[in-house]
Order: structure tokens, then sequence, then C-alpha cells
């Protein structure tokens, strides 16, 4: 279950710079609320979470477009939402630099692994975020339903492309070319 610490303040980077490593906890800042999240996933978000990682990651590197870097690592989108801590990124070449210690700004595609503590803040509050801040690609995993949404950012909105399933191909706008069979994520 994720817990939204509602306290009456903005949390802040530098608050989130003092929060303990060590206790179980994945923690996030959107729009000035803190959000903690029990860890560690389940044995099918990770398996899940790896294979796509390896199809994307293969296709990245084979066609030198960038960088594929999964989590844990902090994006900062704006002022209001760092750090955002999404399961899989991918940075095109145009925007990675090397030595960066977190990514400022909207990555070019984002995906989120679906979990009982997650599932709210994925599909509404990084859904919004990711939005706003001009990520142009953001698919939604479920391991449970072995599914996969595709929403593509099209004039500041995300319009859905499809959920997917079984021998479904997933065609990604961003990383044109790649193709995942949906069932191929899920074994």
């Amino acid at each position: 279950m994720t817990i939204t610490i509602t306290e009456p303040k903005v949390w802040t980077y530098d608050d989130y710079l003092a929060l303990p490593e060590d206790d179980g906890n994945r923690y996030e800042i959107i729009e000035g609320v803190l959000y903690a999240t029990p860890m560690p996933p389940t044995g099918d978000h990770q398996t899940a979470l790896y294979e796509l990682a390896r199809q994307m990651g293969n296709f990245v590197v084979e066609h030198d477009l960038g960088k594929l870097i999964g989590a844990p690592f902090s994006v900062h989108l704006s002022q209001e939402s760092r750090p955002v801590e999404p399961d899989l990124l991918f940075i095109s070449k145009a925007q990675w630099q090397k030595g960066l210690k977190f990514f400022e700004g909207a990555p070019d595609l984002v995906v989120e692994f679906l979990s009982n503590s997650t599932r709210k803040l994925d599909r509404t509050v990084k859904f919004n975020a990711y939005e706003k801040a001009g990520v142009l690609e953001y698919w939604i995993v479920n391991p449970v339903t072995e599914s996969v949404e595709l929403w593509v950012l099209k004039e500041g909105a995300y319009e859905f492309m499809g959920e997917y399933q079984g021998d479904a191909v997933i065609r990604s706008t961003v990383l044109q070319g790649l193709e995942v069979v949906t069932k191929t994520i899920f074994y």
C-alpha cells in the first residue's frame, strides 16, 4: 500500500535527501506531496520488469538511441515533482548527459509496473505528473492480468492507444521499430 505523507507543508528535494535510506520504503515527491511505498516488489513484478527491460534495452543499444534505465534512478520532472522513480525510463541520445546523478526534465518514455501498493499512484498521480511534464509515451504494465496499456502524448494530453495481452504486439511511437509481443514479458 502506498502511504501519502500529508503534512501541512510542501516537501522539497532537501526534505527528500534527509529521509532514511534503509527503512525499506521507496520515497517520491510529486507536486510537493511525499509518497512512501513499501518495498520489495513481487517476483512476477521483477521478472516482467527484467524481460521488458531486456527487450527494450537490446533495441535501444542496437539502434544507438539513448539510455534505458531501471529504478532506482531519480527523475526531477519539475520543482514540485522531484524525485520520482519510474520502474523503467528511456532517455534519448539528444537528452542524455554522462555523469548524471538524476535526470531533470521529462524522459521520452516511462514504464510503471502495477502492484497492490502502487496501483493508484501509478494510474492517477504519476499519470498526471508524467502527462503534465511532457513524457511522450507511458506504458502501464500489469503483471496480474499480464497486460500492458500504452498511452501516447498528443497535444499535451495522453491518448489511450490500447491494452495489449497475449499475442498482441506493442509498438512504441518513441522507439520506432520496437515491437514487443505482450506474452513474452510475462514468462
